[in-house]
């Protein structure tokens, strides 16, 4: 038994928020049915590409353990196979633009007519609300929006972004944390809702919860770059014998074991570093003496030396050598997935880990509509002629 098990999940998102949502509920059983424009979604075209020039992500990673099927939402004959769909789903899931989804029948209210207990996720750019809600927009614009971009980066250089597209990301777990919030609401009361997500929303969300805009507001201090150097505490990149090393010393604890570490126990007692707020206002005062131990050092002495003394350390790893950690492997982080024509695909595992009800990755991500036989023929009851039809008409 898987703790989503029995639950119809209908997603009609693209790219990665709305996706990475459905393969999340998707991994803890759900029923996942992926719905594409006939020929496939226009993710699919997006980079890195597989050898055979399809998407890696989103046609061999991120629709696993979902279904695909066909539906060209502005055909007239669409709309009648999505009310049919809809009132046999416990939750819709889509990403498009406000001022779209009421012309593709994706409004909470056309939904609800088709299904009062459905639970619509809807994930937008800026929100349903405000004077920017009609804009579309990708990570990258709202990790800009938000700030965060303004103090990302070394002195100097252009605002920098992440590396990852954390808003993305965040949004689809605040996504699939929403439907598990609204499912638990409608098995004690009976009633759907909708969950409303932005990724302007979330991204701000994250900056404010790290008190960024408080201490703008408050203390009137806008952040500057500093690079790898850690906010208010002691940490940055270090360049080791043979690479390099990020440190993060946060507290007094810490911060008397790592003196004592590195050769230099006298250091708490210098009024420059008594507490996390001085050792960040006078780290440059202390990052020549934590380099001048790191270099003489290879990675792993490092590594070994700080976890010995309970300091938070690690090597900066390339991707290849991520896929080589111990560590990782253990835990079983990547799981590799055989594709014909490609080879095999590295998964993330799941990373939610339930002891009694755990997900796992069951199927492969599907080919475009490789499920319409069996959801237009079972769950609808349509009969091969008339699946044909859809499919020559190009509905489907």
């Amino acid at each position: 038994m898987m703790v989503l098990e029995g639950i119809r999940v209908l997603d009609f998102s693209r790219y990665i928020a709305g996706p990475y949502a459905g393969m999340l509920m998707a991994d803890m059983g759900a029923e996942v049915i992926r719905v594409e424009s006939p020929g496939g979604a226009e993710d699919r075209t997006l980079g890195p590409m597989a050898p055979n020039g399809q998407s890696l992500p989103f046609s061999y990673i991120i629709p696993r353990n979902k279904k695909s099927i066909t539906l060209d939402l502005r055909s007239p004959k669409a709309q009648e196979l999505l009310a049919r769909l809809v009132a046999r789903a416990d939750v819709v899931l889509e990403n498009f633009s406000p001022n779209v989804k009421g012309e593709l029948g994706l409004s909470y209210e056309k939904l609800r007519a088709a299904n009062d207990k459905i639970i619509l996720v809807s994930i937008s750019a800026y929100g349903e609300s405000g004077p920017y809600a009609p804009r579309v927009g990708f990570d990258t614009v709202f990790q800009a929006l938000s700030g965060v971009m303004s103090y990302t980066g070394f002195p100097g250089h252009p605002p920098t972004r992440a590396g990852i597209a954390f808003v993305d990301f965040s949004t689809a777990l605040s996504a699939a944390w929403g439907t598990t919030l609204a499912l638990y609401h409608r098995q004690q009361t009976g009633e759907g809702q909708k969950v409303e997500l932005a990724l302007l929303d979330t991204a701000i969300s994250l900056m404010a919860s790290m008190g960024v805009a408080a201490e703008c507001q408050l203390l009137g201090f806008l952040r500057p770059q500093i690079g790898n150097t850690t906010f208010y505490a002691f940490g940055d990149c270090f360049q080791a014998r043979d690479g390099w090393v990020v440190l993060s010393v946060l507290g007094n604890s810490l911060f008397r074991r790592f003196a004592q570490t590195i050769g230099h126990p006298q250091l708490p007692q210098d009024p420059r570093f008594q507490d996390d707020m001085s050792r960040f206002y006078h780290r440059r005062d202390l990052l020549p003496l934590v380099q001048a131990w790191i270099k003489e050092r290879t990675t792993a002495q490092v590594e070994e030396a700080m976890a010995a003394a309970k300091v938070p350390c690690g090597r900066v790893n390339t991707v290849a050598e991520t896929l080589a950690d111990p560590q990782v492997k253990a835990r079983g982080m990547l799981v590799g997935v055989e594709y014909e024509g490609v080879g095999q695909v590295p998964q993330p595992g799941v990373h939610v880990r339930l002891s009694r009800t755990p997900g796992r990755v069951r199927t492969k991500a599907p080919r475009v509509g490789q499920h319409n036989q069996e959801v237009y023929g079972k769950l609808l009851g349509l009969t091969g002629e008339e699946i044909r039809g859809l499919k020559k008409d190009k509905v489907i």
